[in-house]
């Protein structure tokens, strides 16, 4: 029973925290200085991919948008001589 009343207490400091960092963050928030100096600190935790990854990546998203671009091209064009015989 002891320790349900430890994470009651726990749960509440937890929320008190919360509430604490929420009023701290929108008082800093009503300035363009705070709110840039949050940007800041939020861009500065971002995991940035290498020049490879990023490469590979991006040449893997050309590749699927050409192709599924020139799937949907030879669908379009069946379905269109499709069209034409029945009508």
């Amino acid at each position: 029973m002891n320790g349900g009343k430890t994470v009651t207490n726990t749960n509440k400091e937890t929320i008190k925290a919360k509430k604490a960092e929420e009023a701290e963050a929108k008082k800093s928030q009503q300035t363009p200085t705070g709110f840039l100096e949050e940007t800041k600190q939020e861009l500065a935790k971002v995991v940035w991919p290498s020049r490879q990854q990023l490469v590979s990546e991006s040449v893997a998203v050309l590749l699927m948008v050409t192709l599924v671009a020139t799937l949907i091209y030879i669908v379009d064009q069946l379905f269109g001589w499709m069209a034409g015989k029945v009508f």
